[in-house]
């Protein structure tokens, strides 16, 4: 009966007045001023419990009916839509006025502190159902209504590295549907235009500095992880953005462009691989490791996937070869972090490498075994030769047998005996016949530029051992038996081709070493030129490492290593053209086109005039042909 009254005599004549009086005091409370919020609760329950009035008088319903619904018609039409009209034309007002007289950071602010307010504001004295509808509404007055503003400001922020505004930012445009998507694009040009930039700095030097161009990419790519996930909250809009930014600047910058290569990436992160990987730049294991997954953080954005790993591959060879890696472990951690990225595939001949070096190892055992149980001879030869082998594997390691070459013969005095033994050539024949009798059929192919040795100098002031290739050996060895040799002489005892000869003398006199007798142009050896020991040689070191790589031989190597990646290409292509069509049977020449680059893609990215080249190539061994009738449709020939 009250509440009659209450609705007859009081809401119906009153109820403008009485929400207006609410609205004044709600205003006051934003402006700043203390209210008493009681009245404002006290009032919107009254309204609230008029719509229970007049719900129970129109299906005579217990207060406790479980059936009992609300529509808050009387809330709504009474105060709410009155409520969100006001809020829009306060908070237009506010912001308009605001931002003509403060930057835009002190604007979000002040729209993050209104948005805390009225949640706030809903759970003091509004009705929970209030809530989503005033959120919309401040947020499409305070935010949405100033996106272009928003988005001229996020650049410079961006320039200025203002995380904490830019975090702000992010949080309050994240609220808009589809607001984040202007912002995902500017952060993408950001990064790509700072790592390009970063890059060109650097670029004359990076081009031969592995380490260096590594650590900038990563420089950046840390510096804008590191916001991603701080002020973007890892969005996976803004993830993707990074990476698109750095997969581009990446694969194509200044460094690239200078060496007309879009693959001098793969190639110098594997070199910096190498690097790190080599024993005498040993590490504490912890930073080797975390290092390693940031080489790997870099080649998740490597295109030309590919390249590195032929670069890496003949790179892992030589430290198994040589001797030089870090620790097995760091090399076993590197190939299972490959694995994980890009398959089994991609490892598996890495993974056979140290198959081999584990066999090559008990082979070595069971030899000087052998040897140990034979002839005295031999077992002389144990005590006059450390010798070891690796036996590898044809189809898994990157090295071929292009060398002719004739081992050095060497007279050895003992206290037994005097005899006359050629040592290098014995311990080769010797393995080569347990080799063979312990695997029958399998055939031997020496790889002599690989091969290395130590040798004992006596002719110089100080003693000295050379840590020399196995040609290097040859040629020294020889001045055993002459003191002066023809570069003719050296070419015919050794049989190494004289280009070949020659760069290793070359090497040998710029280590002071051997000289030339008549003073001829080092680089421009002819064969009557004298080469004699130089016995002035003098060195700090009494172990000296003259098995280096001369520069121009790297050159040649790398335009090689390239030749056989692009042929390997066309080879690949191929093989997915084939198998694309033995599939389809007919296929448009676009769709075969998409299909090709998406089945590569993950190894390389094909370039569309190669496809192309591989398609005709195909063509012309019929195992495609063009459809009669269709130039774009090819067809596959069983």
């Amino acid at each position: 009966l009250a509440l009659v009254i209450w609705r007859e005599n009081l809401f119906k004549p009153l109820n403008k007045q009485v929400t207006s009086a609410v609205l004044n005091l709600i205003e006051k409370e934003r402006n700043g001023e203390t209210i008493n919020t009681s009245l404002i609760s006290g009032v919107l329950r009254s309204y609230d419990k008029l719509e229970d009035l007049s719900f129970f008088i129109a299906l005579g319903l217990n207060e406790n009916d479980a059936n009992r619904t609300q529509s808050l018609s009387v809330y709504k039409e009474a105060f709410e839509s009155h409520f969100l009209a006001d809020t829009e034309r306060y908070f237009t007002s506010e912001s308009q006025q605001f931002l003509a007289a403060n930057p835009v950071t002190e604007y979000m602010k002040k729209a993050e502190a209104r948005l805390q307010e009225e949640e706030r504001r809903v759970q003091l004295y509004l009705h929970e159902s209030t809530h989503d509808q005033l959120a919309r509404k401040c947020e499409h007055v305070l935010i949405e209504q100033h996106l272009e503003q928003f988005h001229a400001e996020f650049q410079t922020l961006l320039n200025d590295d203002k995380n904490e505004d830019l975090g702000r930012m992010f949080k309050l445009v994240s609220k808009i549907k589809d607001g984040l998507g202007e912002l995902k694009t500017l952060i993408e040009a950001h990064i790509h235009t700072q790592g390009d930039v970063a890059i060109k700095q650097c670029a004359d030097t990076a081009l031969n500095d592995p380490k260096l161009y590594v650590q900038t990419i990563l420089d950046v790519h840390k510096k804008y992880d590191a916001l991603v996930q701080t002020s973007f909250d890892s969005d996976s809009g803004f993830v993707a953005a990074l990476d698109k930014a750095c997969g581009r600047f990446i694969n194509k910058n200044a460094v690239t462009v200078t060496a007309k290569s879009s693959s001098k990436s793969p190639e110098l992160l594997a070199r910096y691989c190498d690097t790190l990987l080599k024993s005498a730049k040993v590490s504490e294991d912890a930073e080797l490791e975390a290092t390693l997954k940031e080489v790997l953080t870099v080649f998740r954005y490597i295109e030309d996937k590919d390249v590195f790993q032929t670069f890496y591959s003949k790179m892992l060879a030589r430290r198994l070869v040589q001797h030089t890696s870090a620790s097995d472990d760091a090399e076993a951690q590197m190939i299972s972090r490959l694995k994980q990225t890009c398959g089994f595939e991609y490892t598996s001949k890495l993974q056979r490498m140290f198959q081999d070096v584990d066999v090559s190892k008990n082979l070595n055992e069971r030899f000087r075994s052998h040897i140990a149980s034979s002839t005295p001879l031999d077992c002389e030869l144990i005590e006059l030769l450390d010798f070891s082998i690796q036996v590898l594997s044809s189809g898994s390691w990157p090295f071929q047998q292009s060398v002719t070459f004739s081992l050095p013969v060497e007279v050895l005095t003992t206290s037994v005996s005097f005899f006359a033994l050629h040592i290098l050539e014995r311990s080769y024949q010797r393995f080569t016949n347990f080799y063979s009798q312990a695997h029958n059929g399998r055939k031997l192919s020496w790889l002599y530029q690989m091969s290395k040795g130590e040798i004992v100098t006596n002719c110089f002031k100080n003693k000295y051992t050379f840590q020399a290739s196995t040609f290097q050996m040859a040629i020294l060895l020889q001045y055993n038996s002459a003191t002066s040799y023809t570069v003719q002489q050296l070419a015919e005892n050794t049989q190494l081709k004289m280009e070949i000869l020659v760069q290793v003398l070359i090497h040998l006199l710029k280590c002071k070493i051997l000289q030339c007798k008549d003073e001829a142009d080092v680089n421009n050896f002819k064969p009557h030129n004298e080469i004699e020991v130089f016995l002035g040689y003098r060195s700090k070191k009494l172990r000296v490492n003259i098995n280096k790589p001369v520069k121009t031989e790297q050159k040649q190597e790398q335009e090689v290593t390239h030749k056989h990646i692009e042929e390997d290409r066309k080879m690949l292509i191929q093989a997915a053209i084939v198998r694309i069509m033995k599939m389809r049977k007919q296929q448009k020449h676009q769709q075969l086109l998409s299909e090709v680059l998406a089945q590569l893609s993950s190894r390389f990215k094909p370039r569309v005039p190669i496809i192309k080249k591989c398609i005709d190539t195909l063509i012309e061994k019929e195992y495609l042909e063009r459809l009669e009738g269709e130039k774009d449709v090819y067809q596959y020939l069983a």
